[in-house]
């Protein structure tokens, strides 16, 4: 008994060993995975600060860029979109409209009723839901048929007597892509971004495909509209604010659209609108990938895809954007920055 009892001894021993030495390695391996967080984090502070010097060439280089993307098709980095968007909402807008925003990683659909009054948006239903995968890569009649049909099943939850029977229910539809505007419910497809890759869409009047599926269903519905989603963004930012000219956006991607007098539009001379002005639609990727190659992307987003290649780059490089361009605000409008 006493030479089992010293070998249950000797083997309690060895276990305790063993488990200890495996605590001490965990926390060991778990100090230097800390260690080494704080090494990226500090990295990507140090990449993230731009002197204030090169920030007013990002500025400069951009409105470069927005003058000659003004003057012609195809000549900038920035592609300056038209959107035949020149009157935005005023207040006295009255009704009830339906929405429908196509981004990058969800789809919405909602109702809302104007009432007359400046601020008075009263939403009184709103769904939000992840793009089915399989959509992005599939076929147009695919994707709008999918798009058409929750539309449907948005309306059937609507309460009996809610809408008046015959009444055609008015659609607006956010496209956060590249388009090529013709009217204000009207534009073709540049290309698409966020992963989507329906290449036979390229060149389609969007607003006409959404329409067609509609009307496949059997709704009694009509695309009255067809805007960015940055355009989108200031016109609600206008409804609340009449202030309001310039929207920009930070999510899987970032864009920017602004106010622009039509007199300085070149590349559409003649364009003559009422209110003497229209948003032009930046579509500023491009630029900003260009110039943060220098800034933030160039080491900050592959040191991002290297160290956490499972992670969405797209959102990284948004949240890069927002940090990068909050901190040119001061620059952008024009006052002064503290000095350093």
């Amino acid at each position: 008994m006493g030479k089992v009892a010293v070998a249950f001894a000797a083997v309690a021993v060895v276990a305790a060993c063993s488990v200890a030495a495996m605590m001490v390695g965990r926390r060991m391996k778990s100090r230097r995975k800390w260690r080494t967080v704080v090494e990226i984090l500090k990295e990507l502070e140090d990449d993230c600060d731009t002197p204030v010097a090169r920030l007013r060439q990002v500025v400069d280089a951009m409105a470069v860029e927005m003058h000659a993307g003004l003057a012609s098709e195809g000549g900038s980095k920035l592609k300056m979109l038209l959107t035949f968007v020149h009157v935005l909402p005023t207040g006295r807008e009255k009704g009830t409209y339906y929405a429908l925003h196509l981004g990058g990683t969800y789809f919405r659909i909602l109702r809302v009723h104007l009432g007359a009054q400046r601020s008075y948006l009263d939403v009184q239903d709103v769904e939000r839901h992840l793009i089915p995968s399989h959509l992005m890569n599939s076929t147009s009649e695919v994707l709008f048929n999918f798009l058409a049909f929750s539309l449907e099943r948005f309306i059937e939850k609507e309460e009996s007597g809610s809408d008046s029977q015959g009444v055609k229910r008015e659609l607006a539809f956010t496209f956060s892509y590249p388009l090529k505007h013709t009217s204000i419910s009207s534009g073709v497809l540049i290309k698409w971004t966020k992963g989507f890759e329906i290449s036979e869409m390229v060149g389609k009047d969007i607003a006409e495909c959404l329409q067609d599926a509609l009307d496949r269903r059997g709704l009694n519905m009509h695309v009255a509209a067809l805007v960015n989603d940055t355009v989108g963004a200031m016109s609600l930012g206008y409804y609340h604010d009449p202030d309001t000219v310039v929207a920009v956006v930070f999510g899987s991607g970032s864009n920017a659209c602004y106010l622009e007098r039509t007199d300085a539009i070149i590349k559409c001379q003649g364009l003559l609108t009422t209110s003497g002005s229209m948003v032009v639609n930046m579509e500023w990727g491009n630029f900003l990938y260009s110039m943060c190659s220098n800034l933030v992307l160039n080491r900050s987003m592959n040191l991002w895809r290297i160290r956490f290649p499972g992670a969405s780059n797209l959102n990284a490089m948004g949240s890069l954007f927002q940090i990068e361009y909050l901190s040119m605000g001061p620059i952008l409008v024009g006052s002064e920055p503290t000095k350093q």
